[in-house]
């Protein structure tokens, strides 16, 4: 999700941001490597087309909406054009068309890797076009000459206490970043609304590339007193300079790092922190505020932080019930969960 969420305003708010309404196509077409001038072609074509659109279909009925809708917080309410994923509950899930199994395949690898760099997915989902080695390459390149911390949120990170969660201090981190924000910048200056979408790139572009810097500093503070995070290696991938800075070498921890971050990049447009994301950057808030706001949302229990009650809920079981638990206890403690008003993870 996080991969992705930076850059949603660049893809899904034409109206506020331009963005690039792309129909996937197997291979890429364009040999450029420049991601931006890729998009520099694309973007007008699909505004043209999205205008077109609106102007023969505005008036079309998608859905009708219930009192259970409303009161279920739009469950179920067709209201987002999103064609970056597609999650089916018994498929899974299809980035611009193509399965888990289908990127693994298609999109390239790290020299002597087998599974797909996130990068190229990354171009996948802003293009709608699998990209080649050479343009996947450039943008590691790219997000490795970005990576680098403004001083004050190194500070700012290295001095707040250990008590407080990395999601809030991701968050933190994040929105401090409001700093640098070229969006802002250009607005300030009364830039045109047709050039918001290049300037919401370039922030969404420096965002992806700090993240991984960010949650390494988080990490190495809270659980490994605080040692440094080494440098950025502009010959590696956003993955391998990531694990690299966590401080882990080993290859297939690596391996599971690039298809970890590939698979997670993104969840259609419906959920908490995807919503919010796109909420917030409706009022025009530069990608660094409103991919923090998408943190906040990500990091309630009922979304991101599920994954850390399972490991909760099932240390406590272990606890309880011991390594090896009867398919009857097993139920017994779910129950238990369930009747004492607690939601089971």
């Amino acid at each position: 999700m996080a991969l992705i969420a930076a850059s949603r305003l660049l893809l899904l708010n034409p109206a506020k941001h331009a963005g690039a309404l792309v129909v996937a196509c197997r291979h890429s077409s364009s040999s450029t490597t420049n991601l931006k001038d890729v998009l520099s072609e694309i973007i007008p074509k699909e505004q043209a087309r999205v205008r077109d659109f609106r102007q023969e279909n505005g008036n079309a009925v998608i859905g009708q909406v219930t009192v259970d809708m409303a009161y279920g917080g739009m469950r179920g309410i067709k209201g987002l054009v999103t064609e970056t994923s597609v999650l089916d509950p018994d498929e899974g899930i299809r980035f611009r068309g193509y399965s888990i199994p289908e990127c693994q395949k298609l999109l390239p690898k790290a020299p002597g890797g087998a599974e797909p760099l996130p990068e190229g997915l990354f171009w996948l989902l802003i293009t709608g076009k699998v990209p080649t080695q050479e343009q996947v390459s450039w943008v590691s390149a790219e997000w490795a000459k970005r990576a680098a911390l403004p001083s004050h949120v190194v500070t700012m990170i290295d001095n707040f206490p250990t008590n407080l969660h990395p999601m809030s201090q991701l968050s933190a981190s994040v929105t401090a970043l409001n700093s640098e924000s070229k969006f802002v910048a250009a607005y300030g200056e009364g830039v045109n609304k047709a050039k918001y979408w290049e300037y919401t790139y370039e922030d969404s572009m420096d965002l992806i590339a700090k993240l991984p810097t960010i949650a390494a500093k988080i990490y190495r503070n809270l659980y490994r007193e605080g040692s440094s995070i080494g440098a950025i290696d502009p010959a590696l991938d956003w993955s391998k300079n990531f694990t690299n800075m966590l401080g882990y070498s080993d290859v297939q921890f690596t391996e599971l790092m690039r298809l970890y971050l590939t698979i997670h990049s993104d969840h259609e447009g419906g959920n908490v922190s995807a919503h919010t994301c796109h909420l917030v950057g409706s009022a025009l808030s530069d990608p660094y505020l409103s991919f923090a706001a998408a943190m906040n949302g990500l990091a309630g229990p009922l979304h991101g932080l599920a994954n850390q009650e399972v490991l909760v809920w099932l240390t406590q079981l272990q606890k309880e019930l011991g390594a090896d638990v009867p398919i009857e206890k097993l139920r017994d403690f779910i129950w238990n969960t369930l009747k004492s008003g607690r939601v089971s993870p």
